[in-house]
């Protein structure tokens, strides 16, 4: 469990080594009140993981669990992959990045770009996962987590503290989930503030299911974000703080996130992955409705795609 004070240390922790990023207003009248998008797609590396990667490794340095000659470890081919390898390369520690074998050769090359140690393990992630661990035991390398992490959790929710800071009143964030990092952070960030919104896919329903069901459990996990938001079950903290802070889910179709990343790029030329345009789906297709001026943030929240599928 994470609060406002955790997310607040983290931004001390941070401070200077990450981008402010911009917040947009969208034209006018397109919805009931003021719409604005969080812009954190231009984050280092092209996420917000950036922001909890930061303040994972340098919290480990604080309190000595940290070895500058072994660095951190992390299993994935993705944005977490990229942001622990890019800010481990700028606290100048190594970083070890365990991939599953199918990971695209573009990828790899990016990570080891960074100087990160790429490891090619098993077909799938979670033969590379069981890697990493090891790695982590064998050698004492701090294991960064994708999303499952407090200092992770509360490195994210510096967005929600930007964005409050960037705006004099919101009334509602929309978040898009997969392992709800980025929720649960901005959710402890903004608490009694503003309230906030999950927006899922409906083909990896993470936070969805773990409401209906009163505990995280697994989905299955397939469709167009699955490449951002594949997660295969809620993280721990991040179901804690929804429930703590009555986080509300809903749910948008593949269709729905081609047609809000569509939009994204011919009306705004914001160019987006399919995971960041999940949380402006839901205001695109009405599976979110704001009341009468409401005051409503999306936050996109990663760039990491192909621009030539818009």
């Amino acid at each position: 469990m994470i609060t406002r004070n955790d997310v607040d240390q983290a931004a001390a922790r941070i401070a200077g080594l990450t981008r402010q990023t911009p917040i947009l207003e969208a034209d006018s009248g397109t919805y009931p009140g003021p719409l604005w998008f969080k812009c954190e797609f231009m984050q280092h590396t092209g996420t917000f993981k950036a922001r909890g990667a930061l303040n994972r490794i340098l919290a480990t340095k604080e309190r000595g669990e940290l070895k500058p000659d072994v660095g951190v470890v992390v299993a994935s081919g993705g944005n977490a992959g990229l942001a622990n390898a890019y800010a481990a390369a700028q606290l100048g520690v190594p970083a070890t990045v365990f991939v599953p074998e199918t990971a695209p050769a573009v990828k790899v090359k990016k990570l080891e770009a960074t100087g990160a140690m790429v490891i090619q393990a098993g077909v799938e992630y979670a033969v590379a996962y069981e890697a990493a661990v090891r790695h982590a035991a064998e050698t004492g390398a701090v294991y960064c987590h994708a999303y499952d992490q407090p200092e992770i959790v509360a490195g994210a929710g510096t967005v929600g503290l930007e964005l409050l800071e960037q705006l004099d009143g919101v009334d509602t964030v929309l978040v898009a989930v997969g392992g709800g990092g980025l929720m649960a952070g901005i959710a402890a960030a903004v608490e009694g503030r503003a309230r906030v919104v999950a927006v899922e896919p409906e083909t990896a329903p993470t936070l969805h299911s773990a409401l209906a069901a009163g505990a995280p459990v697994d989905v299955a996990v397939s469709g167009i974000a699955a490449d951002s938001l594949g997660a295969r079950r809620i993280g721990e903290i991040a179901y804690a703080v929804a429930v703590r802070a009555g986080v509300e889910s809903v749910l948008v179709s593949d269709a729905d996130i081609v047609a809000a990343r569509s939009e994204l790029w011919g009306q705004y030329r914001l160019v987006v992955e399919h995971g960041a345009a999940a949380a402006f789906a839901a205001l695109h297709s009405g599976a979110y409705v704001p009341g009468a001026g409401e005051r409503v943030v999306v936050v996109l929240c990663g760039a990491n795609t192909d621009p030539a599928t818009l």
